[in-house]
This record gives structure tokens, C-alpha cells and sequence, in this order.
């Protein structure tokens, strides 16, 4: 488990924000997913689970969508995806993609979805990840991040 302060986040995401990305400009719900943010080298190592070490480093760009606080990022880790509260629409609309994932657990790869665990376990990236998980009934690959305070969650 790594230790990363944030400072100077975006504020675009909350731990106890429920099922709501919130935006520290105006504190408007925000219903658009912020994986216009994330790289193409970011979006490929989660979806191959070749995560580089350490995961603050690698995980630095969706960390800067946080609040300012400190967190602790663990993993990738097998968890059952029941209990995960989805910040975009659900299920996810791109069929096409779950089922390239779900080709890809078949055949042994374990993409990783990114959780903020709070309150609720949000999933922040990863939506047709978990889906794709779900309908093949195995147990999700994620990388959990955690305010300091839910860091025995």
C-alpha cells in the first residue's frame, strides 16, 4: 500500500460524493466521466493490467482529479464487483467494449478498474471493466484508492 498526498487536485472527485462526481469549482454535480483526462498510456496499462510501480507515479493523473487530501493506493487486488456504485451511466452503453473485455478475462487477462473507496466504493475508471466482469462472473481486478481515513476499509 503506497501513501500520496494530494495538493492542488481538481476537486472533480469526492469519496463521499455518493454516486456523484463533484466539481470543486462550484460544487455542481458533474455527470460527464473524466476519462477525457487520462492518457492513452494510462487507459492501456488498465486495460491490460500492466500497472508499473509505484502506483502513485502511474496513477498520478487521475490522483490529480481528487480533492486535496492524503490517500493510500493499494493494489491491483481482486474484489467482487457487487457493492461498486458506478459514477457514469449504468450498464455502460458500449456493448462492443464490454464485450472485448469479456473476450479478454476469458482468455486470462485481468483488465483493472480504479475504485475510490469512501462511504461507497465509486468506481472511477473501469465501468466496462466491472460489466465485463460481472457477466462472466469472475471476480474483479482494481486498483482501490482510499482516504487516509478509510484506509482499514
Amino acid at each position: 500500500m503506497e501513501q500520496v498526498t494530494v495538493t492542488g487536485g481538481k476537486g472533480f472527485l469526492a469519496p463521499d460524493a455518493g454516486t456523484a462526481l463533484v466539481s470543486a469549482e462550484n460544487g455542481s454535480d458533474r455527470h460527464e466521466h473524466p476519462r477525457g483526462e487520462l492518457s492513452q498510456s494510462l487507459r492501456i496499462a488498465l486495460a491490460t493490467g500492466q500497472l508499473r510501480r509505484p502506483l502513485a507515479e502511474t496513477l498520478r493523473e487521475l490522483l490529480d482529479l481528487l480533492v486535496d487530501g492524503r490517500y493510500q493506493v493499494s493494489g491491483p487486488e481482486r474484489r467482487p464487483g457487487d457493492d461498486l456504485v458506478a459514477t457514469a451511466g449504468w450498464p455502460p452503453a458500449d456493448e462492443a467494449r464490454v464485450a472485448y473485455y469479456r473476450t479478454a478475462i476469458r482468455s486470462g487477462h485481468r483488465p483493472v478498474a480504479v475504485v475510490l473507496t469512501g462511504a461507497r466504493a465509486l468506481i472511477v475508471d473501469g465501468h466496462h471493466k466491472i460489466a465485463a466482469y460481472r457477466a462472466e462472473g469472475v471476480t474483479a481486478s482494481v486498483v482501490r484508492i482510499s482516504p487516509a481515513q478509510y484506509s482499514d476499509s
